[in-house]
């Protein structure tokens, strides 16, 4: 065979482009339809639940109150403070469980432990803003609320419950998967946070010496902010959009930091 003959070197594959967005889309139909299309209603319940329990808690507290804290309408009251927690909630929940949800993909070189992490964190991000986009457009056109909405104020609030569930989340997402007790011993320690976020009251209603202890506590800055966005008489004067934000850049710092150095070893486990 003369050298003119000899076969030229096949060219170099080019890397794949925009392979990390299209995984990351593709963990999120995957989460998807395993948590909303396998059941009936789908989409459904996640706009049901948070009604179902505004509808519960304004009934029982319009019985034994004759106005909220805030405001004329209970629904309103309860609804403002409970989406930025049931955010921060269903984020800090699903982003400590992202590792052993994909695991078995996560053995494919493709996929990072990171594009799991983004892939549960902008699809609940998405849920959660459209049910409470939905529940107070409900709320506000049925019981005919007149209210000036502080839209900059809202978003901040909004955007500080993501933030906080991603960074717990992620710092959860080590510890419960390197060490599984740590799962029990956190539902323990948070089991009382729906009484002590300021869903039910607002913080001027504590007493001060339990007040004081209350404020360290970063989701009742949340709440106070986003009922500041929706009721413009209510200054909220405690609220430190700076401890929460640290708060959070901190516990997500130290779960990337964990993830990114043992996630080998927490997919062996």
């Amino acid at each position: 065979m003369s050298s003119s003959e000899i076969p030229a070197p096949a060219a170099p594959l080019k890397p794949r482009r925009l392979k990390t967005p299209r995984t990351i889309v593709a963990l999120i139909l995957r989460e998807m339809s395993t948590t909303y299309g396998r059941t009936p209603g789908g989409y459904f319940w996640a706009v049901m639940e948070p009604v179902a329990a505004i509808t519960l808690m304004t009934f029982v507290f319009s019985a034994a109150l004759r106005s909220p804290s805030l405001g004329t309408s209970f629904g309103l009251f309860y609804a403002s403070a409970m989406m930025p927690f049931q955010l921060y909630m269903q984020l800090s929940s699903k982003l400590s469980n992202a590792l052993s949800f994909s695991k078995p993909l996560l053995r494919y070189p493709g996929v990072r432990y990171t594009d799991a992490i983004i892939a549960r964190f902008l699809l609940n991000v998405i849920t959660q803003i459209a049910v409470s986009y939905l529940l107070f457009s409900l709320i506000i056109m049925l019981f005919r609320i007149e209210t000036i909405l502080d839209l900059p104020t809202i978003i901040t609030a909004f955007a500080l419950a993501a933030l906080l569930g991603l960074g717990v989340g992620c710092l959860n997402c080590y510890l419960i998967t390197r060490f599984p007790m740590w799962g029990t011993l956190w539902s323990i320690i948070t089991t009382p946070m729906f009484i002590l976020s300021c869903i039910f009251f607002i913080m001027e209603d504590i007493p001060s010496q339990f007040r004081d202890i209350l404020w360290f506590n970063p989701v009742a800055h949340i709440t106070g902010l986003m009922r500041r966005g929706f009721y413009p008489t209510y200054e909220a004067s405690y609220v430190s959009i700076p401890y929460v934000l640290c708060f959070g850049l901190i516990t997500l710092a130290l779960g990337l930091l964990l993830l990114n150095r043992y996630h080998r070893d927490l997919l062996n486990l």
